[in-house]
């Protein structure tokens, strides 16, 4: 268990806002509170980094030039893909009709300005509580195969499974999505990151290699073709 703590990765916090000095005091906050920090400074570059980082948690401002950070969140919750990434708003709008429309578009809490870096600190550490971002810190088991994000390994029977990182990536991918259909495009998004302009075949050759590696006792099986959709991770295995 002290092996296990030691290596514990730590959380990643986006912040979003287009104020540099409030971002960097941001920064300095959550950077003494022990959590790795990410900045962006409009919607745009939040969402690719968003994409391409998959941060822990999302500290996100409401008034920004262009499209404003709730906007922003309503984009992030409309997709499958982002929809479960947890967010704070940050804003001076203090009214009550404010706070209930940063939460009904999906906020999960919504801290006004101006606040303490204790309060920030502790009410971070809640949300992320509450969001369950410690499932990968345990391994995901799927019938034989056990999936360790602590180790970054895969194995089946105890043997351990040669995957690249893409696979890796894809693996947990669909683990951690399972039973739900995802497009190409989302798939492509989520291991590629949307800054990184590939054809949609490229999904479709590493699923074939993720299913290679994985296919000791038919654990290719779980990873199911949907036509004219895309692909599922389920294990309810379908009768071909």
């Amino acid at each position: 268990m002290t092996n296990q703590a030691r290596f514990m990765p730590k959380h990643t916090i986006l912040i979003v806002d287009d104020e540099a000095p409030i971002r960097d005091m941001l920064s300095i906050a959550l950077g003494a509170a022990g959590y790795n920090v990410l900045q962006a400074e409009n919607a745009q570059a939040a969402h690719s980094m968003v994409i391409d980082r998959r941060p822990d948690l999302i500290l996100l401002d409401w008034m920004m030039p262009g499209t404003t950070g709730l906007e922003l969140l309503r984009r992030l919750k409309r997709d499958e893909t982002t929809e479960k990434i947890p967010v704070i708003m940050l804003t001076a709008k203090a009214q009550e009709v404010n706070k209930i429309s940063g939460l009904d578009a999906g906020a999960d809490d919504y801290i006004a300005k101006p606040f303490s870096p204790r309060e920030l600190a502790s009410r971070v550490k809640a949300v992320l509580r509450r969001a369950g971002r410690e499932e990968l810190k345990e391994s995901i088991i799927v019938g034989a195969l056990v999936f360790d994000p602590l180790s970054h390994k895969v194995s089946i029977d105890g043997a351990p499974i040669n995957v690249s990182p893409t696979e890796y990536r894809l693996l947990q991918f669909f683990l951690t999505h399972q039973e739900r259909v995802y497009t190409r495009d989302q798939i492509l998004n989520y291991v590629w990151g949307s800054n990184v302009y590939l054809d949609e075949r490229t999904v479709d050759v590493h699923i074939r290699r993720l299913r290679k590696a994985i296919s000791v006792a038919g654990h290719d099986n779980y990873v199911q073709t949907v036509r004219g959709a895309g692909y599922r991770f389920s294990t309810q295995l379908k009768n071909a």
